[in-house]
């Protein structure tokens, strides 16, 4: 989320990136995109999957729905986000993978990506 534009285009959250931080920078302002809002939109991105297939289950509001969708979470595979692509299963909620892991250093006051 700090580097989208030192991302190389084969990196699959390039996407996910580019788009939080034209959408977030374009309403608040170009300084304004913070790595808690990334989080909070990778949060969007999974459900925009996981919901309508808890929806196929159960109605939403119910118990049967919280659990279909629960279910929908832990069978999400490659929802490629800002913060790295996520799997998830039911002994693993926190879903990413090491595809989402950059180097960093701070240079010339910057973060940069090591290469």
């Amino acid at each position: 989320m700090l580097l989208p534009k030192q991302l190389p285009d084969s990196h699959p959250s390039k996407k996910a990136v580019g788009d939080f931080v034209a959408a977030f920078t374009g309403k608040y302002g170009p300084t304004a995109a913070t790595v808690f809002g990334a989080h909070a939109y990778d949060v969007v991105l999974i459900l925009e999957k996981a919901i309508p297939e808890a929806k196929k289950k159960a109605a939403p509001g119910t118990p049967e729905f919280r659990e279909a969708l629960r279910d929908a979470i832990e069978a999400s595979k490659n929802v490629a986000a800002t913060n790295g692509v996520y799997n998830f299963s039911p002994t693993d909620h926190y879903g990413l993978d090491a595809r989402g892991a950059v180097m960093v250093q701070v240079k010339d006051g910057d973060w940069q990506i090591v290469k």
